[in-house]
């Protein structure tokens, strides 16, 4: 159930996510994210490795921001904020966010981002072995032990 009422102390959302929340709520517009914006730093360069790095640094933090936005969305119940949320991640999985994503959308109720992660992890067996070893697959494993026996069906399922 959404959280309206209540005391709005909130230790456990960052001030950017809460940022864009009360913009979305207000404006009915999702902002774009980019690193400087999430944590306060900038990568500031002329040459293009560094331009790469900051282009790359603004991918993970805007995946990171729209993770967290994704969970504020649901906890406060803003459905359309929280299906934005869900396609912006279909749309940027990758080895390293994979299990991440397909937890948080297995905590918060998002089948498409759920089916569309578990569709990019079984791909091939390359992919799912890299998914494997990483931070992501091993939290999915500890929180949603369900999802692991799904993910290894789907997976069995796709060599037959």
């Amino acid at each position: 159930m959404a959280e309206f009422f209540g005391d709005m102390k909130d230790k456990d959302m960052e001030s950017a996510v809460f940022k864009a929340l009360v913009q979305f709520i207000y404006t009915d517009t999702v902002p774009e994210f980019r690193q400087q914006e999430w944590d306060g730093e900038a990568i500031y360069t002329d040459s293009a490795p560094k331009l790469e790095q900051q282009e790359e640094a603004d991918t993970k933090a805007g995946t990171v921001m729209t993770q967290h936005l994704l969970a504020a969305a649901d906890r406060y119940g803003l459905d359309r904020l929280k299906l934005i949320c869900a396609f912006k991640l279909s749309g940027g999985i990758n080895v390293d966010t994979a299990a991440t994503t397909l937890t948080l959308a297995e905590q918060h109720n998002c089948p498409e981002l759920k089916a569309r992660c578990v569709q990019f992890i079984i791909k091939t067996s390359a992919t799912l072995d890299a998914v494997l070893a990483t931070e992501g697959y091993k939290h999915l494993e500890a929180s949603c032990p369900l999802v692991v026996i799904d993910l290894l069906r789907s997976a069995r399922g796709s060599k037959t």
